[in-house]
């Protein structure tokens, strides 16, 4: 296989041995750990074959629980964006220049949560203002809500972007 060949083959869904995802990495490190018995392939790219009998991983179990401490993803503009797929969430246009908008305006009592903020166009969050989404007569296409954590965050986005779609089964909300 030739340097350029591998460069782009892919990412590599890290489960604990209880199943739960863990992380993300390449596919050379999933390999690695499967070679040194650390971990297991559980799913396969058939399309992409490394030796003869050997295919590429997707989806590895490690043999050995791992105790990862909980942390919760922070509430930042980038994250915001993130969960809301870079589209507002009032007329579902994908432009450049996206806001934050509070559901309940801060002015109203509304604070800096994950349950009450969310991505508007300009144009959206100009036409709503100091209102909430009923007065403005402006519903949202999704409610607001805290993701699970950064890695099924993560997962989740490429599970709908089509590219890995064996993932689903391991990721909730997925």
């Amino acid at each position: 296989m030739t340097r350029k060949q591998g460069a782009g083959m892919g990412q590599v869904l890290v489960l604990n041995a209880s199943y739960e995802p863990l992380n993300i990495t390449t596919w050379r490190r999933a390999m690695v750990m499967m070679l040194k018995g650390k971990a297991e392939s559980l799913e396969q790219d058939s399309s992409r074959e490394i030796r003869q009998g050997t295919h590429l991983p997707t989806v590895i179990r490690l043999r050995q629980y791992v105790r990862v401490p909980f942390r919760q993803l922070p509430l930042t503009r980038r994250n915001v964006f993130h969960r809301d797929n870079h589209s507002c969430q009032y007329c579902g246009s994908r432009v450049d220049q996206l806001s934050i908008d509070h559901v309940m305006p801060r002015s109203r009592g509304g604070g800096d949560t994950w349950e009450n903020v969310t991505t508007a166009c300009l144009s959206c969050n100009v036409r709503k203002g100091n209102r909430t989404p009923k007065e403005a007569e402006m519903p949202l296409r999704r409610t607001p809500r805290r993701p699970l954590s950064s890695l099924s965050f993560e997962a989740t986005r490429q599970i709908h972007a089509g590219r890995h779609r064996e993932w689903a089964k391991y990721v909730i909300g997925a």
